[in-house]
């Protein structure tokens, strides 16, 4: 696995994360992923989830890292935010969203949320940290536990 080490120069504050975002996903669409694909020296993909209540689809713009196996990993910090973000809960309901799409540059294809509990978590969470501090920053700012996501992509056909 290359080098997945970043640094965030700076936490934006939480009310402009949604901003930044929906900025995010403008430009990564409408580039296919040209601009918007790194960021912070991390790459980022677009995560396209069913909201479990309203049912409307929805995007947003997360970096991710890859776990030994080559598995994108997601973190839904939200900045060290007290709340998940709404994404984590819509991914998370199983019923409204069985599979999720996924956006990595100019390549789309649908891929399974895991959601890492465990030793599991535990030992990705360490490696993850090791490259990438702020994670351990955001979690020291919330009394909830970060969860981490795995998107294991599905074989199309």
């Amino acid at each position: 696995m290359s080098d997945q080490r970043a640094e965030v120069p700076f936490s934006p504050p939480r009310w402009l994360i949604p901003w930044i975002t929906r900025a995010q996903v403008w430009i990564y669409e409408r580039s296919n992923g040209r601009y918007g694909s790194v960021a912070a020296g991390m790459p980022h993909l677009l995560l396209r989830t069913v909201g479990r209540r309203s049912g409307r689809e929805s995007t947003v713009c997360l970096p991710y890292w890859r776990d030994p196996q080559g598995a994108r990993v997601v973190v839904a910090s939200y900045g060290g935010g007290p709340r998940n973000p709404a994404w984590f809960h819509n991914l998370a309901d199983r019923v409204a969203n069985p599979n999720v799409a996924v956006r990595d540059r100019d390549r789309v294809f649908r891929a399974r949320a895991d959601v890492l509990d465990g030793s599991e978590r535990e030992s990705i969470w360490e490696r993850l940290g090791s490259d990438r501090p702020f994670y351990a920053r955001y979690q020291e700012m919330t009394p909830r536990r970060i969860p981490l996501v795995r998107l294991v992509e599905e074989a199309s056909g």
